[in-house]
């Protein structure tokens, strides 16, 4: 069972289910045209969840991040940056911005300790699991 899925987005979800994969994803991982969705990266170990975007170019004052019941959401507002005086004859820099949102497990999750970190271009957003979500260690049952 999956503790965090990516959730579906409308009629993109339904082809990419038909085509069998993200058929409006490019090479690179981001979906054509002015949108793009940062790819994710999630981990867990015996104590925590992780998730990773890669959002380069961007503040983390750009970023947004929600708990609600079960659901994370990651959003990031971008303004356009144009340059005035100047003719734009090549734009491959896309920064644009983006909603993301994940289903949680708010059985497994302690959301009152949930933090987030952007280092180099990286947000890092950390769940920590509460105690009885935790593996146990093995023990041997005596037996009377």
């Amino acid at each position: 069972m999956t503790l965090i899925t990516r959730k579906q987005r409308g009629l993109d979800s339904k082809l990419n289910e038909f085509m069998g994969g993200d058929f409006f994803m490019t090479p690179q991982g981001m979906y054509s045209g002015n949108k793009s969705v940062p790819a994710a990266n999630i981990y867990e170990d015996e104590n925590s969840y992780s998730i990773e975007l890669a959002a380069p170019g961007l503040k983390k004052e750009d970023f947004s991040i929600e708990f609600n019941n079960g659901l994370l959401s990651i959003s990031a507002s971008v303004e356009e940056n144009t340059q005035e005086g100047r003719k734009q004859t090549l734009r491959e820099f896309n920064y644009s911005s983006f909603k993301k949102s994940f289903k949680v497990a708010k059985q497994k999750v302690d959301d009152s300790s949930i933090e987030a970190e952007y280092l180099n271009g990286v947000l890092s957003v950390l769940l920590p699991k509460k105690e009885e979500a935790k593996m146990k260690p093995k023990r041997v049952i005596e037996i009377k």
